[in-house]
């Protein structure tokens, strides 16, 4: 009698597989609610429904929810850095505003505002100028008829004015040796019981200080300082 070929057993299917799908599929099937508890998750998940080289409807809004939400996170990350930096410029200000309150000379004022500016707020060029008939011996002093011929266009009252001035303008302001690293400018006027002058900030980023970029800090400070400024000044009027 012949012996029958031995068939050989089936062996198990030896396609590889996450060692702990089946670990997690177990967990899911014992909690239903998982996703429910944790939605958050359902965006990162994908799940193809393609026939074909067709993309299903489902997977398309999926793809769409997925960017959405990624450039919302993104809006969200840019609003929280610039409520940051507002939280750290109020302080700054903050801080000047009470140096400034606190002053009690002419002098202490004028080095609370361009010490502030340097180190506080790190601007590299600070230019604080008085206007006044008679020079005071601390500080900077110009007639207001100079100040109108050089930067007369940049003494507009209550209007802070930023981007790029002409040589002659950063000449009277900084000096020629700084005007030629100056890139942007934002310049304030400074007017209050007969007192005038200006404060001038620099950068050398042509694009630190655009036009469009509001420099409401900067106007808050010079309108500070020139209502601190009579009291200083008390014999000073404007050139007119």
């Amino acid at each position: 009698m012949t012996d029958k070929p031995q068939v050989p057993a089936p062996q198990p299917d030896e396609s590889p597989s996450h060692p702990d799908a089946a670990a997690v599929a177990a967990y899911l099937e014992a909690h239903p609610d998982f996703f429910v508890e944790h939605e958050e998750l359902l965006a990162t998940m994908r799940i193809p429904h393609r026939r074909g080289d067709t993309v299903s409807l489902v997977e398309h809004q999926m793809k769409i929810l997925r960017e959405r939400n990624i450039d919302m996170r993104h809006r969200l990350s840019h609003l929280m850095d610039v409520a940051r930096d507002n939280d750290r410029l109020f302080d700054k200000t903050r801080r000047l505003i009470l140096a400034l309150m606190d002053a009690n000379t002419l002098e202490d004022l004028v080095m609370s505002v361009e010490d502030s500016l340097r180190q506080d707020f790190q601007v590299p060029f600070v230019s604080l100028i008085l206007f006044g008939d008679n020079a005071m011996p601390v500080g900077r002093w110009v007639t207001h008829a100079d100040a109108q011929t050089a930067i007369g266009g940049l003494l507009t009252e209550n209007k802070s004015v930023s981007g790029s001035l002409r040589e002659h303008e950063l000449d009277f302001l900084f000096g020629e040796e700084q005007r030629k690293q100056i890139g942007s400018t934002a310049v304030v006027a400074i007017a209050h019981q007969g007192v005038h002058g200006v404060l001038a900030i620099a950068s050398r980023d042509p694009q630190h200080y655009k036009s469009s970029v509001g420099t409401l800090f900067l106007s808050y400070i010079a309108e500070v300082t020139g209502r601190v400024l009579p009291r200083m000044t008390g014999s000073l009027r404007s050139v007119r």
